[in-house]
């Protein structure tokens, strides 16, 4: 599909996604409402405009990456928000993870419009978000989805479409869950495991090849080791993502346990000052509380 592309929300994820798309020659139109995010995307090509209306005007398809749900709001139906200049046929694709049912308010007010909407969150982090390998997980119309397979080719390795409009968001809360519980987890267990004298790079050896491994296991336990608890997803993140599955689960009338205890343990870290750190960085809380530390 021809055309120019907008890109409204250049953070930590945004920013290396928009970069590769200017990289793969799409031409590009962005807005964020810090000034400063938007300088990486100018110097390599980008228009700027000073809201989410003005890049809906400039563009064909407009790409949504902010972080919270309210923010998804505001930018696509907002008072400066890309609904107020998007015309017939234009595509919104949001990017964030949001609740899936507010997602579905969206995509009818837009699509009263002639506007159609895709959910089209991603798995993998800002590594991956660099090297454009992220896992792409759309929800949506399927003509619409294959409209858009360009675009995510150029951000992502593995692309789904998973189904109609918040079936992408359904699907991202489902695996966002596993991964957060079980970096609790595996936070609960080295720590138990360091306590009772046993050396952490031992219980990673035995443990990556043992039942006990998980995809959490062997990315996060190095990083845990090696104190490094710069973010690649953050706390706060962690805990906003659990808050929207917690709350999808009640509206669909499912019970989770697991993830409303692990998100307490997300909620302490936050109380303890770690909120931008890592996710990982909950293993602080229980190394304080258990009076050990793991790795260093």
């Amino acid at each position: 599909m021809a055309g120019a592309v907008g890109f409204v929300g250049l953070g930590n994820m945004g920013r290396p996604m928009a970069l590769n798309l200017v990289k793969q020659g799409f031409p590009l139109v962005v807005h964020d409402i810090d000034p400063a995010k938007v300088e990486p995307l100018r110097a390599r090509g980008a228009s700027v405009a000073d809201s989410a209306e003005r890049v809906a005007a400039a563009a064909d398809r407009t790409i949504c990456m902010v972080e919270t749900t309210v923010q998804a709001e505001s930018v696509i139906a907002g008072e400066r928000g890309i609904i107020r200049s998007a015309t017939r046929g234009h595509i919104v694709i949001c990017m964030s993870t949001i609740d899936p049912f507010v997602a579905r308010r969206l995509a009818d007010a837009l699509g009263a419009r002639g506007v159609a909407m895709l959910d089209a969150p991603v798995s993998g982090g800002t590594e991956r978000a660099e090297t454009g390998e992220l896992s792409i997980i759309a929800g949506g119309a399927a003509e619409t989805f294959e409209a858009c397979r360009d675009l995510f080719k150029a951000m992502g390795a593995k692309i789904f479409h998973v189904g109609g409009i918040g079936q992408g968001l359904a699907m991202k809360l489902v695996n966002n869950m596993l991964v957060q519980v079980n970096t609790v987890a595996v936070a609960e267990a080295l720590v138990m495991g360091v306590k009772a004298g046993l050396d952490p790079r031992t219980i990673y050896e035995v443990v990556r090849v043992s039942t006990g491994t998980s995809s959490a296991f062997e990315r996060r336990v190095p990083r845990i080791l090696a104190r490094d608890f710069s973010p690649t997803g953050t706390v706060d993140i962690s805990y906003k993502d659990q808050e929207l599955e917690t709350a999808f689960a009640k509206q669909l009338g499912v019970p989770v346990l697991l993830a409303n205890v692990s998100q307490q343990v997300y909620q302490m870290a936050r109380a303890a000052g770690l909120g931008k750190q890592d996710g990982t960085a909950v293993i602080q809380v229980l190394e304080r509380l258990a009076g050990v530390q793991v790795g260093g």
